[in-house]
């Protein structure tokens, strides 16, 4: 049986005895043992009446048969549904009351709110542990070889829901070509081979540490280190036995601030790839003066998976996200023609491609309010092209301030915040102004034991800003709010100080 994700990710690894997986715990798993425990998976799935089309929702830890799980869903037809272990009951129950899944799997400590949540809805509910659990248990009995299901490219294997800043959380419906594309465009372009061995301390239940870091290396057939959660201690261990590591920003600010992080530890690496929030421009050069090596930054959301990339061989600009991958369209718009702005104009970015989701799950008026015509997504992210294509990220458009009738763009106020003495990072953003409509507003966060003095910072703005982009408060606070994947919540903040 044809399953498009199955295929090519999976399947093509029954015989392949060489290392896929090594735990934290020393256990290593082949790719053959790994397909075989998806296969027993699968078939505890079908005992629980999950067909195809039917979704596998999973709130569990980060471990091989967590992943095994998502294998077995897939070959099992069914689309796999991840949600951050941090979501609270009241946030899984509604996404389990919108999904509708036929079965729930959790771990096995708590377990108890999703049981009653599974109950709730009619799905079976089972757990999954490092000790062990129902699904784990019932998996070992069964036998190591289950018929794929037949599925096709446009068919449902991916259903992500989206965090949720600007209200409801949206579920966007991933393919299997969706998927599936984006992987192989992300292997070619980054070169990621067998001889590759990946260090992966991202959660499991986001697009970057599940659908690019999982997929592409088992496209590839690389080795993963998986390290259930980021650790400056395993890093370090890691780096001289690895060749590649995929993070977010603050992975490598965490490096660069301890004093064991050496460029000797760097030698056998290849490629260091940054993404899911922006990286600043000062620690991109900050970790080559102390490596050699120039960070990799891409640029993807949750409808789209990845959508353009610095290259891997060429320039690597800081600040910017490379440009579009193969078989990718982007361009960037006015939001509110849809045409086209010239070269270093800011406008909002559009992409069409197989990368890009199907649409959001119950959810037809919306998703048809972030379509074109013609098939572009809307992103609402606000960008920059260049005359060669290259594409440099603004921010959203929801944190677009309009003071005074004037657009201001919080990133070119941070960057000149961020180049004064003794501030680590600063997140600008707007609150309600009885006459301008909003006010600017500057949290900074300052280098360890440093002092900043408001005035020195108030000139620096002056003379680089126009007067209507002055922050007209500065709050100092001990870190930036953000979510899992490190992306900064400016709607917390803006709620904090409105």
């Amino acid at each position: 049986m044809t399953n498009t994700l199955y295929d090519a990710l999976f399947g093509i690894h029954e015989e392949n005895h060489n290392t896929f997986l090594i735990c934290d715990d020393g256990t290593e798993v082949s790719f053959a043992k790994f397909v075989e425990r998806a296969a027993q998976i699968a078939h505890v799935l079908v005992d629980c009446e999950v067909g195809p089309g039917d979704r596998v929702l999973v709130q569990a830890q980060k471990l091989a048969d967590t992943l095994a799980l998502y294998a077995g869903t897939v070959q099992a037809g069914a689309a796999y549904l991840p949600l951050n272990t941090a979501y609270t009951t009241s946030e899984v129950s509604y996404f389990a009351e919108d999904a509708a899944p036929k079965l729930i799997v959790g771990d096995a400590e708590g377990s108890g709110d999703l049981a009653s949540i599974a109950e709730g809805i009619g799905a079976k509910f089972l757990t999954l542990s490092q000790s062990g659990g129902s699904l784990s248990s019932a998996a070992d009995t069964k036998s190591r070889y289950f018929e794929t299901v037949h599925r096709n490219p446009d068919d449902l294997a991916g259903l992500l829901y989206t965090s949720g800043t600007t209200g409801r959380s949206k579920g966007a419906m991933m393919s299997h070509k969706n998927l599936l594309s984006n992987a192989q465009a992300l292997t070619d372009l980054w070169q990621i081979t067998s001889d590759d061995r990946l260090i992966h301390s991202l959660p499991i239940f986001h697009t970057h540490g599940l659908f690019v870091a999982m997929n592409t290396s088992l496209l590839a057939g690389a080795a993963v280190r998986l390290i259930e959660s980021f650790s400056v201690d395993e890093i370090l261990s890691e780096l001289p036995k690895s060749t590649l590591m995929m993070g977010v920003p603050t992975f490598y600010t965490r490096l660069l601030n301890d004093d064991r992080f050496k460029s000797d530890l760097t030698q056998s690496m290849r490629l260091f790839i940054s993404g899911s929030a922006p990286l600043l421009a000062e620690t991109h050069l900050e970790f080559e003066e102390k490596t050699g090596h120039r960070i990799l930054e891409r640029y993807g959301m949750t409808e789209t998976n990845m959508i353009t990339s610095n290259p891997y061989d060429g320039e690597r600009i800081a600040g910017t996200v490379g440009y579009a991958l193969p078989g990718v369209e982007v361009k960037v718009v006015n939001a509110e023609t849809a045409v086209a702005v010239g070269s270093g104009e800011i406008g909002v970015i559009e992409v069409r491609g197989d990368n890009v989701f199907h649409g959001y799950w119950n959810m037809p008026e919306k998703t048809a309010e972030e379509f074109r015509d013609d098939g572009f997504f809307i992103t609402g992210d606000l960008a920059m092209l260049g005359s060669d294509g290259r594409v440099t990220i603004v921010g959203r458009a929801k944190d677009l301030i309009i003071s005074g009738g004037y657009n201001i763009y919080p990133k070119e106020i941070e960057d000149v915040l961020n180049n004064c003495d003794g501030i680590l990072e600063t997140a600008v953003f707007g609150i309600p102004h009885p006459d301008f409509g909003e006010s600017v507003v500057a949290a900074i966060v300052t280098e360890s034991g440093a002092t900043v003095d408001e005035s020195v910072v108030e000139k620096v703005v002056a003379r680089d800003l126009a007067r209507f982009k002055h922050p007209r408060r500065y709050v100092t606070l001990e870190e930036l709010p953000r979510n899992t994947m490190g992306k900064v919540q400016k709607n917390v903040l803006r709620e904090t100080f409105s």
